[in-house]
């Protein structure tokens, strides 16, 4: 089963500005929550410092995935985006 892995990282500005605007992070997980009731969002985690991210997308092929992830009210701030495609063994 393909599955595409996204590992994110926040630069340290793009933080500072996701936590002066509070309406960011809400808008930002309505993507999350939204995807993940498609059935596209297999598995979210989040560091415990909220700098970096790992999103799992199922059923979707890298190009759609980069799309989704550009459209992101957190895109702007992201200093590091890496897709990596792997077949799900158990």
């Amino acid at each position: 089963m393909y599955r595409i892995i996204v590992s994110i990282a926040l630069s340290d500005s793009g933080i500072d500005t996701i936590k002066s605007t509070p309406e960011l992070p809400k808008k930002e997980m309505e993507f999350v929550h939204h995807w993940r009731n498609e059935g596209i969002l297999e598995s979210f985690y989040i560091s415990v410092t909220k700098k970096e991210a790992v999103l799992i997308f199922k059923d979707i092929d890298e190009t759609k995935c980069k799309e989704m992830i550009e459209i992101l009210p957190y895109f702007p701030y992201m200093s590091k985006v890496e897709y990596l495609g792997v077949d799900k063994q158990f």
